[in-house]
């Protein structure tokens, strides 16, 4: 792990203050919107934005990337972020600020590619893992710290929104000032999407509900908090709480998931994140409660997304692994876009705690459909599951492929040399 650090830990800086800009603008936006006067139903379209354009860059990117290389990709979008976050309080219109989510949910996935690349290219086939975890730490961390930074201003003002401009520009320096030479960019052809929810109706699924309940606790918790009249340092610390508790229980999930039937994991995790939003819901009265809620929320379900993977790869051959990873993205990305939106409705209809309501359906639900499938067909047998990677909700086809990379190897070593023609695993 110190290897990696030292090898990469420029690159590593600059993505920790590339996540403390997108940290603040999801959570200040949501409290902003509540002082402009904001309709919950505005918001969600607003906060909706930012997926469909972080989908429409995960798939546009890396053709940009092929076409005038990283740096250019890097710096001209990286451009876009700091100016969007600047007109944010100049312009306080909800088609404006739409317009801008989908701008700035672009430019943060092709800068994530490019990021995500030029770290993959730094790791050899012994660190990739280690990398990845490195990654995701930073990640979430970057997260964590931005809410601290909400509480350093005014929310009404322009400071705020000053601040992510100038860490998101200040963050390209150790990036493009440090990195390795620009690696060669390709990614895997994706699978025929029928073939992939047949070969896993549970992974894909959940994948696609997952995707719905992480855009909500991303771009919704703060225009919750907003709603139920909660201060900004009550908002932040909320915020913050979710992904404490995805940081936390990441790793304890994915050593279990390595131990134990992954279907009674995902299970588990669901119906412990279905009934935290249901006891939300119950004491919503309590702030130390809704604490503890958006805790275990966080904790069940950012693992889950990793948990999913993995438990699709069971039923992969290895060499299809990587072209999983397309449709998996695809299907949390068109979960991730409904999910504000859904969640705008409940709010609006039945007040704050709709917002926990969307989030235990959705969980639940993927309870629910796993029991089901566990009803269906016998487990894959521990010792012949592949190996758990941690993947952010959030992650980009880079990210993804590389965790698939390290569960590729995994599969490779413990299999050995796969003869042609071989068995394939019966459709989970």
């Amino acid at each position: 792990m110190l290897k990696v650090l030292a090898s990469s830990w420029a690159l590593l800086l600059g993505i920790l203050l590339l996540m403390v800009g997108n940290g603040i603008q999801g959570t200040l936006l949501g409290i902003r919107g509540g002082i402009e006067g904001f309709s919950t139903y505005e918001m969600s379209i607003v906060m909706s934005a930012y997926f469909v354009g972080f989908l429409g860059g995960s798939r546009l990117a890396p053709e940009m990337i092929r076409r005038v290389g990283h740096i250019r990709v890097f710096a001209a979008l990286g451009s876009f972020i700091s100016a969007v976050l600047i007109l944010y309080p100049a312009w306080t219109d909800p088609v404006a600020w739409t317009i801008g989510r989908v701008l700035i949910g672009f430019c943060f996935s092709g800068v994530y590619v490019t990021a995500e690349s030029w770290l993959n290219n730094s790791a050899s086939n012994e660190t990739r893992g280690q990398a990845l975890s490195l990654y995701m730490i930073t990640q979430m961390a970057g997260i964590v710290a931005a809410q601290g930074l909400l509480l350093t201003a005014d929310p009404g003002g322009f400071i705020l929104f000053i601040i992510p401009s100038v860490l998101v520009s200040i963050s390209f320096a150790p990036i493009l000032l440090s990195v390795s030479p620009t690696p060669p960019f390709e990614t895997a052809k994706p699978m025929k999407l029928r073939d992939l929810i047949r070969t896993s109706p549970t992974g894909t699924v959940g994948v696609f509900l997952m995707g719905g309940v992480f855009s909500a606790l991303f771009g919704m918790a703060s225009v919750f908090g907003s709603e139920a009249g909660l201060s900004v340092a009550e908002i932040s610390a909320f915020v913050a709480a979710i992904y404490l508790g995805g940081l936390l229980f990441q790793y304890p999930i994915g050593w279990l998931s390595d131990r134990i039937d992954r279907r009674t994991l995902i299970l588990a995790a669901a119906a412990t994140g279905a009934a935290a939003a249901g006891a939300a819901m119950l004491v919503g009265g309590s702030y130390s409660a809704l604490l503890a809620a958006a805790f275990v929320i966080g904790g069940m379900s950012n693992p889950l997304y990793s948990l999913l993977i993995a438990y699709t790869n069971d039923y992969l051959q290895p060499e299809d692994m990587a072209a999983a990873s397309g449709g998996m993205l695809f299907l949390n990305g068109v979960g991730a876009i409904v999910g504000p939106l859904v969640t705008g409705w409940a709010m609006g209809t039945m007040g704050p705690l709709g917002f926990f309501l969307f989030i235990a359906v959705l969980m639940a639900s993927l309870a629910v459909f796993t029991a089901f499938r566990m009803t269906q067909r016998a487990p894959v047998p521990v010792d012949e599951t592949g190996s758990y990677a941690p993947v952010l909700p959030s992650a980009t086809p880079v990210a993804v492929e590389v965790a698939q990379e390290v569960a590729i190897e995994a599969a490779q070593e413990d299999q050995g040399p796969t003869p042609p023609g071989g068995p394939t695993q019966s459709p989970g």
